[in-house]
């Protein structure tokens, strides 16, 4: 029995890297039949047993090891009930870009809450600071700093001038790295810039919509900076589940601290009389904007945070 990492996912194929060989395989029948909880059973990152064939140059996967953890998100598709993005992950970063395009925080904050869901340590790294006026940098400011009160690691960039990389850069060594974002943020260009040889493929921007056109189709592994980088397809959105849900206040941390002081053991922060958490609001000890992206993440609000009425 052979058994290698997953480094590319087509949905149907799958590149084993086994030592320095890389074998296409494709899954077993039983793999397509069984009722999995996700869209796609195998994803880049995992680790696998594979068989080779009669003739040597596809091999089938036989099996699955069990997973560190995976970053999953709720899939468009009904009938299956997430999407595996990336396996056995140490770090999940997510480039944000604060103009062309626009990263909503509430699409920041579904990640996050993702993120803690599948304890996976979130890092955000805000890109384009080169385009930034005044005025955008003020919000930038206004971000990092809500971020790192609560813990997570942020970084400022600018692929294009090549400014803030160094930092990122000595995340990654001897890790395996998830990046994830909209379109057009600037994945394949960090990638680029931190391994050079690759040669990634760069999105272009859309004067109209000033959105990223797709241009990562598949979900890769790569080797960079001295540890890996798995490079992701854009996405618009991060579906969460109903499980999430019932326990969002687990996975923001501010709320999460906050919990106990509440008078009712089982607040929702909503509407309870001596709720910690909304007294925390009110003084401005825990950030407004968080607190209403989880109002509305309760509320069950999927796609409205892609309008303008979202910041």
């Amino acid at each position: 029995m052979n058994q290698g990492i997953v480094i590319k996912s087509t949905g149907s194929h799958y590149l084993v890297k086994q030592d320095e060989q890389i074998v296409d395989c494709k899954i077993r029948g039983k793999f397509r039949r069984k009722e999995f909880k996700t869209t796609n059973p195998v994803a880049v990152g995992d680790i696998v047993d594979f068989k080779l064939q009669k003739d040597g140059n596809i091999g089938v996967i036989t099996g699955i090891h069990e997973r560190k953890n995976c970053l999953l998100r709720k899939s468009t598709n009904l009938s299956k009930k997430f999407h595996v993005i990336a396996a056995n992950i140490d770090y999940a970063f997510l480039m944000i870009t604060l103009i062309k395009p626009v990263t909503y925080s509430m699409f920041i904050d579904r990640w996050l809450v993702a993120c803690e869901r599948n304890k996976i340590k979130a890092v955000l790294i805000f890109n384009k600071t080169d385009l930034y006026d005044d005025e955008i940098n003020k919000k930038l400011n206004s971000y990092i700093k809500i971020y790192k009160k609560i813990g997570y690691n942020c970084f400022k960039t600018s692929v294009k001038k090549n400014t803030g990389i160094d930092d990122v850069r000595k995340m990654i060594k001897d890790k395996t790295i998830v990046i994830s974002g909209n379109s057009g943020v600037g994945k394949s260009g960090l990638i680029n810039l931190l391994e050079p040889g690759l040669n990634l493929k760069i999105s272009e921007i859309s004067e109209y919509h000033e959105q990223g056109k797709h241009t990562t189709t598949f979900a890769e592994m790569f080797p960079v900076a001295g540890g890996f980088i798995i490079d992701t397809p854009g996405i618009k959105g991060f579906g969460l589940d109903e499980e999430t849900k019932e326990n969002l206040s687990d996975y923001f941390p501010e709320i999460k601290r906050l919990s106990d002081a509440c008078k009712f053991n089982n607040c929702t922060h909503t509407h309870e009389p001596e709720c910690a958490v909304k007294e925390a609001v009110s003084i401005g000890t825990v950030s407004s904007q968080r607190y209403n992206n989880y109002l509305n993440i309760l509320a069950g609000e999927e796609d409205k945070y892609r309008q303008d009425n979202y910041v």
